[in-house]
Parts: structure tokens; C-alpha cells; sequence
């Protein structure tokens, strides 16, 4: 924290800074302009336009139960730097980078993408979490940068984080049954401060940015049109992935920022494995928390 702070900032100030490592994530009203927002919501729609062609599972979409041509409901595109040329260009060259550098350090890779929708009247709930369970590093300095491609407001469910939760313990996402959920238990929330969240909302190109070990979520989205949030996740080049669910990414570590690590750094906290999903295949979140899928 102390040497990612003594460096002078990209497009963060200083107190912005400090909110991230004090409470776990900022939120920055309108960060993102001209012309990356309307390149981003140019092919979002283009995306949208394709998926009502889609029946059943496809490796771009995952798609509520309701999905239609004439309706379609997307809750996740996949790995969206893998499927179009400008989301990785601003994935690796964009603001999302400075932002990167400014609370990871000097040297930054690239780790994964997706476009979550949380659809229009009553686009699914994400169960409170953490990240890094799901793909876990040798430590932890890792973090997940969103932008919401249209505005949001509080009826849209915007995402809330548990301020501090960062600095607390690493919940287990599997239920009393060895089963991963994907979400923290009954027991395990009712001991945090769920009613403390802050929700992270903001016009079009507002910015979301959080530590992976941060509890966060969102209920269900009840007003009348989608809720698009584009995350990246980076991490500090010297953190390296534990399992291979990211290796096929078309992208996946590649240094967007400074160089490789020559050493890797190792955090004395333990973090909880997921399953071995190369051997069942890997279902997203919403699969995961809805059971279905």
C-alpha cells in the first residue's frame, strides 16, 4: 500500500487513493467519456441484437430462463475482451489502465472481462460475495474495475460494498453440504454489517473499483430497462493465479502496464480453493447462486 501510494497518480487523486485502501473500493462519478462510452454501448447493443438468436447455453451468453428473440434477457456476456477487438482495446489501453496503475502499482496484468446486464424488471439478485474465492492469487492484490454504460439509479440495484471487508476474513462459499454456492451463508452474514453497504451507482462512464477480497452485491433490478456494468479484473504483476480458470482467455495476464514480475509474492493469509471446475466445467455466478444451469 505504502509504495503504490508514495507513486505519483495517473487520473486518481490522492484522497481517492486512500478511500480505495482504507474501505476496500471507490466509486467515481463519470470517469469514463467520449468517445470510449459510446464505442462501448455501440457494441453492447450490437451484442444484445445477436443474442436473440441464442438458444440455450452459448460460450458468449449466459441468459435468464425467459430469454427470447423477441425479448431477450442476458444476465452475463462472457469474457467480452475475448468476442470484440474494442473491449479489449479499452480493457488494455484505456482509462481502466491508469486507474489500475494508480491502485496497483507499476507493473499490471490484465486477468479477466465480462459485462454483467441485470436485466429490466427483475433482473437477478448477486448474493453477497467475494471474488477471489472464485479465482484465487498468491496474494492480494487484486481488484475488479466496472462501468456502468448507462445511468443508474437506486432502483436499478446498483453494486453495494461492505466498507472494511476487504481487511476481514475470506468466507466459505460452499453451503453445510460441500456444495459451492458462490455465496456467503446465513451465519456468515448475519455477523456483518450488511445494512453499512454503500451502493455504487452514477451516471453513464461512472466507475466502480474493489479489492477482490471486498463483500459485495446487488438485489434484483426492478426498474424498466437494464443495468450494463463492464468489469475488469487486474492484478499487481507479482500475484499469480493459483488454478487455470482464466487460461484460455484469449488475454489472460497479459501485461497491460510496466513488466512481468521476475518474483512472485506470496500473502501468509490462506484463501479458500474453489471446485475443480476443469473437470466439470465452470458455471457463472448467477448459475452458481440460482442453482440452475
Amino acid at each position: 500500500m505504502d509504495k503504490v501510494l508514495s507513486r505519483p497518480t495517473k487520473v486518481l487523486n490522492q484522497a481517492q487513493r486512500e478511500d480505495y485502501f482504507r474501505d476496500g473500493f471507490i466509486g467515481i462519478e463519470g470517469l469514463i467519456g467520449e468517445p470510449w462510452l459510446s464505442k462501448l454501448q455501440g457494441i453492447t447493443a450490437e451484442f444484445i441484437e445477436a443474442s436473440r438468436s441464442v438458444v440455450g447455453k452459448d460460450k458468449r451468453f449466459d441468459l435468464e430462463a425467459s430469454h427470447s428473440a423477441d425479448e431477450p434477457r442476458i444476465r452475463r456476456l462472457n469474457s467480452p475482451t475475448d468476442f470484440h477487438e474494442t473491449y479489449w482495446e479499452f480493457a488494455s489501453q484505456g482509462p481502466f489502465v491508469d486507474v489500475a496503475e494508480d491502485l496497483l502499482g507499476a507493473n499490471v496484468k490484465f486477468h479477466h472481462s465480462k459485462l454483467n446486464f441485470k436485466w429490466s424488471g427483475g433482473g437477478e439478485e448477486v448474493k453477497w460475495h467475494q471474488d477471489i474465492q472464485f479465482w484465487p492469487h498468491t496474494n492480494y492484490e487484486v481488484l475488479t474495475l466496472g462501468v456502468y454504460l448507462d445511468d443508474v439509479t437506486e432502483d436499478m440495484s446498483p453494486m453495494g460494498v461492505i466498507p472494511g471487508s476487504h481487511s476481514g476474513p475470506l468466507y466459505n462459499l460452499y453451503d453445510h453440504d460441500g456444495v459451492w454456492t458462490g455465496a456467503l451463508n446465513d451465519e456468515d452474514l448475519a455477523d456483518l454489517n450488511v445494512e453499512d453497504a454503500i451502493y455504487l451507482g452514477g451516471t453513464a462512464g461512472s466507475i466502480t473499483a474493489h479489492n477482490c477480497r471486498c463483500v459485495h452485491g446487488s438485489a434484483p433490478n426492478r426498474a424498466a430497462k437494464p443495468r450494463p456494468l463492464l468489469l475488469c479484473a487486474y492484478s499487481a504483476a507479482h500475484a499469480i493465479p493459483i488454478t487455470n480458470l482464466t487460461a484460455s482467455g484469449k488475454y489472460a495476464e497479459t501485461i497491460v502496464r510496466g513488466e512481468r514480475a521476475k518474483w512472485a509474492e506470496f500473502d501468509l493469509r490462506p484463501v479458500l480453493m474453489p471446485p475443480d471446475w476443469s473437470k466439470t466445467g465452470y458455471k457463472s455466478i448467477f448459475e452458481h447462486q440460482q442453482g440452475d444451469g
